[in-house]
């Protein structure tokens, strides 16, 4: 005999099946957990018990928890409050070298910053994070200074990515200190060799092959600018959050700086991301980013008109444009403030060389590593000399700003003061158009500068990824190149024919001529 369930029974029984399915992570179901808990409640009646209803689901819950390690306390999982404070906690510990330090009477000299110093102007700036943030990042530089042989080091910025954050330093190893980077290039010229010796081989093998082999040479590979010069003249270490150790970005190619002033990407917070762009950016998001800093330097570093000079016992360079090194000037005497924000910018300059379209800050000559690479060769053949391009040349270190290009009628800088009701007080800001995020301030006799942002340049358009190169067109048909088709039999044996006639009619031209020669 059936029952008849109503469908409201048969509702009930549904819900209550699914509160009796089990986790498969605590190996529970919600029906009895929720039962417990209810227990526990109506046992003790705590008061405002809405409000300690979720630490009483976790009471349970740990009750039923047993450890499979044989131990006196049970492991409880880390939060993410706990997790970020164990990573942060080195940053507070000191270290022996500071120990053994504290109470001596010489100070030891260190390129360490001055955050703090530099904190106060960013706030009146209003640039920046806050004072939490900065602090930890001022012991993260700390700890970068004691790991690292460096003479110099600076907060250079932030970049806001998607998933994590990146938090940039500018520093230069002393002298003779770069061993890593030594170790990396050896390794990278063994690979040159092998691949050399893989191609000696191939020839060897093609010396057999009678084959044709196209004579089309890709254009030379444009080398990266050496340690300590141009784009590459200083090192940046990244990481995400204070206490997370830091990593050494890699240089700049010509090649990774023409691929990143085409395409707009956002920073994940991982450096191993590979960029996914049309076209193909050669590398993952480290050489990436390490471009964009290096863009981001030569177009925004800027400092007070003669802070820095030409060192003037050093040989002058035949071109201007060529010098790349500059020393403090002992002599600056300062500016004011209020000539600091005149709205010519005059009293401001660039103190980064600038990167040529080419991708480096010194041209280099494709045609004369051509000719070389000509001369190496064996076989002279006779060769059509290429045309001499023009070396692109860019503007010289300590231009002023002023002289920089607008974008569609908007200024490439702003200058503020940072309070127009305490203008005796106030610091000098200026800001980026070009690169919104960069920023500096400056005093009297102090300056710096600083990044927060992106890392995307402003661009008048919205941005639209350039599409893919036409379609190549076929040869033009001609005669040249139609094929012809082939005669049928019947316009063989015509032709035949013709050049029958055509030779009896040459033979009886020459028979007459023959029978007058015999009458004389």
């Amino acid at each position: 005999m059936a029952l008849n369930i109503t469908p409201k029974q048969e509702e009930f029984t549904n819900a209550k099946a699914f509160l009796l399915k089990v986790s498969n992570k605590s190996n529970l179901n919600l029906y009895d957990h929720l039962s417990r808990v209810l227990t526990k409640v109506l046992d003790e009646r705590p008061e405002n018990v809405v409000d300690v209803f979720e630490d009483i689901s976790k009471d349970v819950k740990r009750s039923k928890f047993t450890s499979n390690v044989d131990t006196l306390l049970d492991k409880v999982d880390k939060t993410t409050e706990v997790q970020l404070a164990e990573s942060q906690r080195a940053l507070f510990e000191r270290t022996q070298e500071d120990a053994e330090h504290e109470g001596g009477e010489e100070e030891v000299e260190t390129p360490l910053p001055n955050l703090p110093e530099l904190m106060y102007y960013f706030e009146q700036a209003g640039i920046g994070m806050g004072r939490e943030e900065m602090m930890r990042i001022f012991l993260a530089l700390k700890q970068l200074v004691d790991n690292y042989p460096l003479q110099m080091c600076r907060f250079w910025g932030k970049f806001l990515g998607s998933e994590k954050n990146y938090i940039v330093a500018e520093v230069e190893y002393r002298e003779g200190e770069e061993e890593e980077e030594e170790e990396e290039e050896e390794h990278d010229a063994e690979a040159e060799q092998e691949t050399e010796n893989d191609d000696e081989g191939e020839g060897e093998e093609a010396e057999e092959d009678d084959t044709p082999k196209p004579d089309f040479k890709p254009p030379p590979v444009i080398p990266k600018e050496e340690n300590r010069t141009g784009v590459n003249k200083k090192t940046y270490f990244v990481c995400n959050e204070p206490g997370q150790p830091w990593q050494k970005l890699p240089p700049c190619t010509p090649a990774q700086l023409g691929g990143a002033r085409q395409i707009k990407k956002f920073m994940t917070g991982r450096l191993d991301a590979p960029i996914v762009s049309y076209p193909p950016f050669p590398g993952n998001e480290a050489n990436y980013l390490r471009c964009q800093i290096g863009r981001i330097s030569a177009g925004t570093q800027i400092s007070p008109l003669g802070y820095f000079q030409f060192d003037e016992e050093e040989e002058e360079e035949e071109e201007e444009g060529t010098r790349d090194t500059f020393i403090d000037n002992p002599d600056f005497e300062g500016i004011p403030v209020k000539d600091l924000v005149d709205p010519s910018l005059s009293n401001w300059v660039h103190h980064v060389q600038h990167i040529l379209p080419q991708g480096r800050c010194t041209w280099f000559n494709p045609v004369q590593q051509q000719e070389d690479d000509f001369e190496d060769e064996e076989e002279e053949e006779d060769r059509e000399e290429p045309d001499e391009p023009e070396p692109e040349v860019g503007p010289p270190l300590l231009t002023p700003i002023s002289e920089d290009m607008e974008i569609e009628n908007i200024p490439p800088w702003s200058a503020r003061m940072s309070s127009t009701l305490v203008p005796q007080y106030a610091i000098a800001v200026i800001q980026s158009n070009l690169w919104p995020g960069a920023f500096a301030f400056g005093t009297e006799k102090r300056f710096e500068n600083v990044y927060v942002g992106t890392g995307h340049k402003y661009s008048p358009d919205n941005y639209s990824p350039p599409p893919p190169p036409p379609v190549q067109e076929e040869f033009p048909s001609g005669p040249e190149i139609t094929e012809a088709e082939d005669p049928t039999p019947e316009e063989e044996a015509a032709l035949r024919a013709a050049q029958l006639e055509a030779e009896e009619a040459a033979e009886e031209m020459e028979d007459p001529e023959e029978d007058d020669e015999e009458d004389d």
